[in-house]
């Protein structure tokens, strides 16, 4: 039988989404006769985790739903094993890779990935705990059904399952390798203020995220497209297209990904900043592996936190560090455009050197050109007053660090790529997780 993991990354309260991701695991067991391991990764402090195990055991009984609720204990139990056994140099610097203590998006989907490797899945599929499912006539409209129809299909198979295809033929015997779609509702709720407060600085902060070289009318689309998901239209009737998915069309609280895909190259570990965690679209879109994009998005919400004075400051520093890291991020993407299907070897398996080649590459950069985000940052933040002044402030303290970080995180991204294969490879013998 076929068995995939259905994971929840967590360092939140959010009981609610728990059971709304279990009543998707069940759906997908029930409709498509695989094995579900529902696996929630919980990084959550001692009062929420106790919260989650509750509502955990309140999940009811599903035939071909396992779950696992590993608290960060438990994750680093299990990822001390892994790589004691891939006997790779510096444990203790992989492990912290993979287990840092601040936020990581991309770490915690890395070791999803290996937990699903030791589980014995074929793919992953990642929803987020501030997202809900959108319906229709009652029912819940869940993205695993655009996500078991066609991942690792071959696309010739998975065009007669699909709306439509638009898909190059030459790339018709390569397997699906990602199924996502994006959310709906309320845009970033941090720089959708920066947008009403002031479009101007909107287009000058959300440009440095945009890369160089294209024209301005493009240039314009891209910054009006960002951070906005697939707008607000609620969900009606499927829509499917077999394509190169273009990885703005895609959110990682959406997303299911194929073992070839993640089994060969993991997500960059970078802390404390958001939009790391989309490499792999861009890897999958550059390698012109086959991808399906459905219409079954998410709907978006903000908790509290993100709009407290504190949730503000969290979010600002990790867009600020997005920012710089995207210099080196759009560098790294335009060499894989460039690279396309070379990124393969003949088996059609993405070739990991040539990846950690190209973000190695990238450390390179004249540093000046990334300091100056932070200067068009001070400017637009001190223009914009109040509290992004204050923002302004704390990121001009901190801008060597920030700068250092940025260029150390690709560093130690390349580092992870070169560990993976052994990681990966260790996974299925390791003690595996409860």
């Amino acid at each position: 039988m076929r068995r995939v993991c259905l994971t929840l990354p967590t360092h939140r309260s959010c009981p609610e989404t728990i059971a709304a991701v279990a009543e998707e695991a069940a759906y997908g067991a029930r409709h498509f006769g695989v094995e579900v391991r529902l696996l929630i990764l919980d990084s959550s402090d001692a009062p929420v985790l106790a919260r989650h195990r509750e509502a955990v055991r309140a999940l009811p009984a599903a035939p071909g739903v396992v779950v696992h609720h590993l608290d960060e204990d438990a994750q680093r139990a299990f990822l001390r094993d892994v790589i004691a056994r891939s006997g790779l140099a510096e444990p203790e610097r992989i492990l912290g890779l993979l287990l840092p203590d601040r936020v990581s998006y991309g770490a915690c989907t890395d070791r999803a990935f290996l937990v699903a490797e030791a589980l014995g899945c074929a793919s992953v599929h990642r929803r987020d705990s501030d997202s809900r499912y959108q319906s229709k006539d009652g029912e819940p409209v869940f993205p695993f059904h655009h996500e078991l129809t066609s991942l690792g299909r071959p696309a010739v198979e998975a065009a007669g399952l699909v709306t439509r295809s638009r898909l190059d033929p030459a790339c018709a015997d390569r397997p699906v390798a990602m199924v996502g779609a994006s959310f709906v509702g309320e845009m970033s709720v941090d720089v959708e203020e920066i947008r009403r407060l002031d479009p101007a600085v909107y287009h000058d902060v959300i440009g440095l995220s945009v890369p160089d070289g294209y024209p301005e009318i493009w240039r314009r689309n891209l910054i009006e497209e960002s951070f906005r998901g697939a707008g607000t239209a609620a969900f009606s009737v499927d829509v499917s297209t077999l394509t190169d998915v273009n990885p703005m069309r895609v959110d990682m609280c959406n997303i299911g990904l194929d073992r070839a895909v993640y089994g060969r190259v993991p997500l960059p570990p970078a802390t404390d900043t958001i939009g790391t965690d989309y490499f792999l679209l861009h890897l999958v879109h550059d390698a012109r592996l086959p991808g399906v994009l459905h219409n079954r998005h998410i709907v978006n919400f903000h908790t509290s936190e993100r709009r407290s004075d504190d949730g503000f400051l969290a979010y600002q520093l990790r867009f600020a560090k997005f920012l710089l890291a995207s210099a080196y991020l759009n560098t790294v993407y335009a060499r894989m455009a460039e690279a396309g299907e070379t990124l393969l070897d003949d088996r059609g398996h993405v070739r990991a050197g040539a990846v950690a080649a190209l973000v190695r590459e990238s450390t390179l950069l004249d540093p000046a050109e990334i300091a100056a985000r932070l200067d068009v940052l001070d400017r637009s933040y001190r223009t914009l007053g109040g509290r992004y002044a204050e923002t302004a402030d704390v990121l001009a303290s901190r801008a060597g660090r920030l700068l250092d970080e940025a260029r150390r995180d690709m560093e130690e991204f390349a580092l992870l790529i070169d560990a993976w294969e052994p990681l990966i490879r260790s996974a299925p013998s390791a003690k595996g997780p409860a």
